[in-house]
């Protein structure tokens, strides 16, 4: 059974009720596969409570964005610990009132510092930061032009302002050029929308020759790098370090639910523009501040960051390490950073292979449809700097196991 998106002519009540028959039927053949409760805190290896056995079960975590090992480092959990004593647990209002501490002003200056700009703006969640930026600078008389394979934040942005938007064909820089031309004399402001690094394929985007083409046009640079931060550049400042064209952005876009493991996101820009933001985008005006013991771990992931650079590579040379284990198992693109994605072959039932997966030990993210088409369903392997060569030889192992389990075919392939 699988259940189809966009049954518009059923009601909600029809609607609700098929889709719990659908997770129904999932949780009977055990291959429901989400909500795996975590009885431990976030590493290479974790304990979870096994939703069959009810027993448990030592697994290794290959699908945490705690690409850098923040979530359970001790000097951040230290700072943690230290500034509750301090300030509390939250703070009960939105940052234009009551909940912009001092904490909060000099974490953003350090954000600002850390990326070469002058100011940034703390959100309460990544998904948040896209949806504000997004409806709070674009208007009618302008245009967003972004990559196809943009992130649903940026797509739920969209839907919220009045400017056209136009896609382009995934890290197609002629293409893109070719929208800005023909955009530019018909608005007021062109934005270009990318990633750094895309999260269901984990490529890089070609920023050296995207930001050079945007600036060449004069169009407004908006580069989403969450899961390039900390993990890409020489110091860790994300991929357009890494291409050297960390000038030509004109608002970053970031989360700190990647490499720093918690919750919350930030825009990175002038100073003019970051202002502006604090008073129109609503996600921010409207939404209650972080709580000091977040922005306090976001500060010392920095710090980490910046004073423990044998992390990043250790990350790096695991992804480059994995990358060469699992070659055989589908995987679609060299990693440029610590998601490996590897495609299913057309025979193979993912959910029956997940829970397989599952039983020996490897936690891992099944992406299958209709989050993806039905010929693009994945695994999704996130590394992190803790994970050993054992680790990955393990990863490795179980993939070859499940590649030659019949169970894991579909039903009359």
């Amino acid at each position: 059974m699988n259940f189809m998106l966009g049954k518009h002519d059923l009601s909600l009540k029809e609607r609700t009720l098929q889709f719990n028959a659908f997770l129904t039927e999932l949780k009977r053949d055990e291959h429901y596969s989400y909500q795996r409760v975590c009885l431990s805190p976030m590493d290479r290896e974790v304990m979870i409570l096994d939703s069959f056995t009810r027993r448990a079960k030592p697994m290794l975590m290959f699908a945490s964005n705690n690409y850098l090992g923040l979530g359970n480092h001790p000097y951040v959990k230290k700072a943690v610990q230290d500034i509750v004593n301090t300030y509390g647990v939250g703070v009960g209002g939105p940052p234009l009132l009551n909940g912009y501490s001092l904490l909060m002003q000099s974490l953003e200056e350090k954000i600002a510092a850390f990326k070469g700009k002058e100011a940034a703006i703390i959100f309460p969640a990544g998904f948040m930061t896209n949806l504000g930026a997004i409806s709070a600078l674009a208007n009618r008389n302008d245009v967003v032009i972004h990559d196809q394979l943009s992130h649903a934040s940026l797509h739920a942005a969209l839907q919220l302002t009045e400017a056209e938007n136009i896609r382009f064909p995934h890290n197609n820089t002629a293409k893109m050029e070719q929208l800005i031309v023909e955009r530019k004399p018909n608005y007021t402001t062109v934005f270009a929308a990318m990633e750094g690094v895309y999260s269901m394929d984990g490529d890089l985007a070609p920023l050296d020759e995207m930001i050079p083409v945007c600036q060449k046009h004069g169009a407004f640079v908006l580069l989403d790098d969450a899961h390039g931060i900390g993990v890409l550049g020489k110091n860790g400042r994300g991929s357009a370090e890494l291409l050297g064209v960390e000038d030509g952005i004109d608002l970053y876009v970031g989360t700190f639910s990647k490499a720093f493991s918690v919750t919350g996101g930030y825009l990175v820009g002038n100073r003019d523009l970051i202002e502006y933001l604090r008073y129109f985008a609503r996600s921010y005006v409207f939404s209650a501040a972080l709580p000091p013991m977040t922005l306090a771990a976001v500060s010392a992931g920095i710090d980490v960051i910046q004073n423990e650079p044998e992390r990043r590579a250790k990350l790096l040379d695991n992804a480059a390490y994995a990358a060469c284990k699992l070659q055989d198992f589908g995987l679609s693109i060299p990693p440029a950073g610590a998601i490996l994605a590897l495609r299913t072959p057309r025979w193979m039932n993912i959910r029956a292979a997940n829970r397989k997966l599952h039983e020996l030990g490897i936690f891992i993210n099944a992406i299958e449809y209709p989050a993806v088409s039905v010929n693009k369903q994945r695994f999704r392997a996130s590394i992190s700097a803790n994970h050993t060569y054992a680790d990955i030889d393990r990863l490795a192992d179980c993939f070859a196991q499940v590649w030659n389990d019949p169970d894991c075919r579909k039903a009359g392939y």
